[in-house]
């Protein structure tokens, strides 16, 4: 895996090959990235499924201020510390090992707003309308922030609270939605 665009662009990423994770292909991160380029300089950010770290190194290379990383996975955690060492951008991630609830409490806790999130869960967990509800319910979200979900089932509502869909695109078997919080 390689950083696909901004100031790491063709830089290696570590971890494609950790149990438990599926690295997201680079046509879909490009696309992504695509549409949400615009959003990212001096954006906070959320990866809750980290995997590798994928997807939060990219919206660093794109000038992101900073992403919270989480994955349970004990491996991933130390694939995503060492790919923040060798890219030399530790300064612009937080790194958490926890079960995606109790890091979004944390972070609610914290008065942590995002302008970024990215959800990737194991697509046999079947999370992301509860996680979606929680976030809004919780005050998560700065207005106009986006948040992406990487799936492999159609169930996905267009609308939480005032969190709409704005888009969504089939990649083979993969589904991605790309939702806007409008705010309050």
């Amino acid at each position: 895996m390689r950083v696909i665009s901004g100031y790491l662009k063709g830089r290696k990423i570590d971890g494609y090959n950790i149990d438990g994770t599926r690295p997201t292909m680079d046509r879909v991160k490009e696309s992504i990235f695509a549409i949400i380029q615009n959003h990212i300089s001096d954006s906070i950010v959320l990866d809750l499924f980290a995997g590798s770290g994928n997807y939060g190194i990219e919206a660093i290379s794109l000038n992101s201020s900073l992403v919270y990383f989480n994955d349970k996975n004990k491996e991933a955690v130390k694939v995503i510390k060492s790919n923040l060492e060798n890219l030399n951008i530790k300064d612009k991630g937080i790194v958490y090992n926890l079960d995606y609830l109790k890091c979004l409490n944390l972070l609610k806790d914290d008065k942590i707003k995002f302008d970024l999130v990215f959800l990737d869960p194991p697509y046999n967990m079947h999370i992301l309308n509860e996680i979606l509800e929680y976030m809004e319910k919780n005050k998560l979200l700065n207005i106009n922030s986006y948040v992406i979900v990487e799936l492999n089932y159609d169930n996905m509502k267009d609308e939480y609270g005032n969190l709409k869909k704005f888009k969504s695109k089939r990649y083979g078997e993969k589904i991605v939605y790309i939702y806007k919080y409008l705010g309050e």
